[in-house]
């Protein structure tokens, strides 16, 4: 049976520029286009006209497992189509619904994989890999496969709407400049597929503006929904409070830092100067022991002093020692000192204090720091269409709970024992919350 691919496919107009790019070799594509303008089916089956020509693998990597299985595997688009309809039958020689695998006759092998695990990347040999709505993703995922792809002469494709400006649109700006990428950004504007009456008509019915210049003109402008540091951030950028910072070696350093088990371990190194705390560095590492943080802090020459850490350090290590992570860590030389558990909530209120005048961070160091405190946000309830009120665990998460740590730590370090400080911060942050 002959069959003709795309299968029952036609590109429009505005879809071709991105595919012609693919075809003439370009191995990285970067392609930013506002909500339903037919990012994944136009991508999706590109690669599906790949795999059938060649054998070869293709991770298809979404935001989560959860939204791979929602938006790809599961759904059927305007016109009663299935998505996985676009893979003809009589090409396909199997089907795995549990891996949402797909295994084609010729040997090629495509599957839906969610960032949100992105261990599972770990070991394979893609020679295509698409990251669907990656402003929304695990950065960390990229820097996994990219080696891989790299000895493979693989491709990288990254499609999305913004998200703020955070690591997509940092890749974005990068690749407009740079020669081996390949970058688009198209508006209901260029492609045609909503009107500016229909775009307005979208706000009248109670969208907000700024969510719509998001959504259909692709603005990083606009932070993301429920972000909990957006506005004060943008404060900082207007008091000049994000700036670069030196290291002052007459003061001390003291650090903050967020464990995780087998999770993002990130650093925040920051000095006392008055009333004011500055954060001169971070650092984050992933997948390596606590002997490793040793090393991060000899890396740099500062002179040490408070090293704040969550309560659970003092939990055992979970690897058969029977020593708590806070035992480790003083064997290693690094005097730990425990940030009493609190409410979450709390935490987040000592941070905005915090960030309300006295908090400056270092705009050269700190990016990742930045991006996500821009991008930590409330859990949206697809249940109930609210906010709820805990914070969204993801890649953002963890530097967000170092500063938290940080901010609720401070009182720790007093300046009276020459060990740097903010001896009223505790006292500040009350004044800001009402509390007598």
């Amino acid at each position: 049976m002959d069959i003709t691919l795309p299968y029952k496919f036609t590109y429009r107009p505005y879809q071709e520029a991105p595919i012609c790019a693919l075809n003439d070799g370009i191995k990285r594509i970067i392609w930013c286009v506002h909500r339903r303008g037919g990012k994944d089916l136009t991508i999706l089956n590109w690669v599906i006209c790949q795999l059938a020509e060649k054998t070869q693998t293709c991770f298809y990597v979404m935001p989560s497992y959860a939204q791979a299985k929602k938006v790809i595997w599961d759904s059927i688009n305007n016109d009663g189509f299935r998505i996985l309809d676009y893979f003809p039958e009589a090409i396909i020689e199997a089907k795995n619904q549990q891996e949402m695998k797909i295994r084609f006759k010729n040997g090629s092998l495509f599957q839906l994989i969610g960032s949100d695990n992105i261990d599972s990347l770990m070991g394979t040999n893609p020679a295509i890999v698409v990251f669907s709505e990656f402003a929304l993703q695990n950065p960390a995922a990229w820097d996994y496969i990219r080696p891989i792809l790299k000895v493979n002469k693989g491709v990288a494709i990254f499609i999305s709407t913004p998200r703020g400006k955070n690591f997509f649109y940092d890749m974005f700006r990068m690749a407009q400049h740079n020669a081996e990428w390949w970058a688009q950004k198209l508006t209901i504007e260029d492609t045609g597929v909503l009107s500016r009456y229909e775009y307005e008509q979208e706000i009248s019915e109670g969208m907000s503006e700024e969510l719509a210049l998001q959504e259909y003109y692709c603005s990083f402008d606009r932070g993301v929904d429920g972000s909990y540091y957006a506005k004060l951030l943008n404060k900082m950028d207007d008091d000049e409070r994000i700036i670069p910072l030196n290291y002052d070696p007459s003061r001390l350093v003291h650090t903050s830092c967020d464990l995780g088990w087998d999770d993002d371990n990130p650093i925040i190194f920051f000095q006392c100067v008055g009333n004011n705390v500055h954060i001169i560095d971070v650092e984050n590492y992933r997948n390596h022991t606590l002997a490793h943080m040793k090393d991060v802090l000899m890396s740099r020459d500062y002179r040490y002093s408070v090293h704040l850490f969550p309560w659970d350090v003092e939990q055992n290590d979970g690897l058969g020692s029977g020593c708590t992570r806070k035992e480790i860590l003083e064997n290693l030389g690094i005097e730990v000192t425990v940030v009493p558990k609190s409410l979450i909530a709390d935490g987040i209120e000592s941070v905005k204090a915090l960030m309300q005048s006295r908090l400056y961070i270092d705009s050269r160091k700190c990016k990742d720091l930045l991006k996500s405190l821009e991008f930590y946000h409330k859990e949206w309830n697809e249940t109930k269409k609210v906010y709820d009120s805990k914070p969204c665990h993801d890649s953002s998460s963890h530097f967000a709970d170092a500063l938290r740590y940080l901010a609720q730590g401070l009182h720790k370090v007093d300046v009276k024992s020459g060990r740097g400080g903010y001896e009223n911060e505790m006292k500040a942050i009350n004044l800001y919350m009402g509390i007598e």
